[in-house]
């Protein structure tokens, strides 16, 4: 159980930067220092994202289609959906800023490591979890901007500027190509530092400090209220309740064995925040994300949690 130690600590850290800029945001010259380290840092790791990630996995998979697309249409299908269909909660109870927010994480890809460590956790099928986590990040890089684009220009109360086009494909899809090709000579480099995994973590506290900075700056808590956040973190903690129980309810209703039941389950449910949060800073450049990226912290936490109980309980069935 030591890497649920190490979630924790990235938790604290993660919530130790907002808090910090709330109370030192960055100032004068200094946005422009976080602005271009933040552009730098998201850029690194997309192309870091993209030598991790193995074509051939996704390729190999394709035997397993019907487990994977089953994943895929509960990331990119269902989970849309429902964040289309949860804008009767705004204005109230929860403001368009909120609203926007929560649209924004039901339309990002799943976690890899976590979605991963869970299912082996569980006793699932682990080789699927890998195939599927890893295709729906790679395949998140391209439809979470459309997704944003179709859906929260329309619906969140968001513009998004023509221009992020060229951002999203300098910070994002220009360095994730070019971590593939460089795979024959930077994958086992990658491999062999597992330690770069703090460098994921420290880009996410870096952005996260980012976003709320420039939130202060925009007067961001003012703007909500205790009862706006009991309220969120209420239609978050449903959301995720619901779609835990909806995906074990299809997976077994489409006849998945047990182990397939598990990997559908922690891998069709959950919202990366790896990869949200430096997606956020690329798509609405220019624009304040504090509030934005609020719903996807509070969920990324509770879908910690919550699939870390449910893990140790399957585990427990098979002892």
């Amino acid at each position: 159980m030591g890497w649920l130690k190490r979630i924790d600590r990235f938790l604290l850290a993660i919530v130790g930067a907002a808090l910090i800029a709330s109370v030192l945001p960055a100032q004068g010259a200094a946005v422009t220092v976080v602005d271009w380290a933040t552009k730098v840092a998201v850029a690194v790791l997309f192309f870091v994202y993209g030598v991790r990630l193995k074509p051939e996995q996704a390729l190999a998979g394709l035997t397993h289609w019907r487990l994977h697309l089953t994943i895929l249409s509960l990331t990119y299908l269902l989970f849309p959906l429902i964040g289309w269909a949860l804008q009767v909660l705004s204005p109230w109870p929860l403001s368009p800023a909120l609203y926007a927010g929560v649209l924004y994480l039901t339309l990002l890809p799943s976690t890899v490591q976590s979605s991963i460590n869970f299912t082996s956790i569980a006793k699932g099928n682990v080789a699927g979890a890998i195939v599927s986590a890893s295709a729906s990040n790679m395949l998140g890089v391209f439809l979470t901007p459309l997704l944003c684009w179709a859906l929260m220009t329309t619906s969140g109360g968001i513009t998004i500027d023509p221009s992020s086009i060229l951002d999203i494909i300098g910070q994002l899809l220009v360095p994730f190509v070019l971590g593939q090709l460089s795979r024959r000579w930077t994958a086992d480099w990658v491999a062999a530092h597992p330690r770069l995994k703090l460098f994921d973590q420290g880009v996410v506290v870096l952005v996260v400090y980012s976003a709320f900075s420039a939130g202060m700056r925009e007067h961001m808590w003012q703007q909500v209220n205790a009862t706006d956040l009991i309220t969120l973190l209420a239609v978050c903690l449903v959301l995720l309740a619901a779609m835990l129980w909806f995906s074990r309810w299809l997976a077994q209703r489409l006849g998945f064995n047990r182990a397939d039941v598990i990997a559908i389950q922690f891998c069709g449910t959950k919202k990366s925040l790896a990869t949200g949060l430096p997606m956020a800073n690329v798509l609405f450049a220019g624009s304040p994300i504090g509030l934005l990226v609020l719903p996807l912290m509070l969920f990324h936490q509770a879908q910690l949690m919550a699939c870390g109980s449910l893990a140790a309980r399957y585990a427990k069935q098979l002892d």
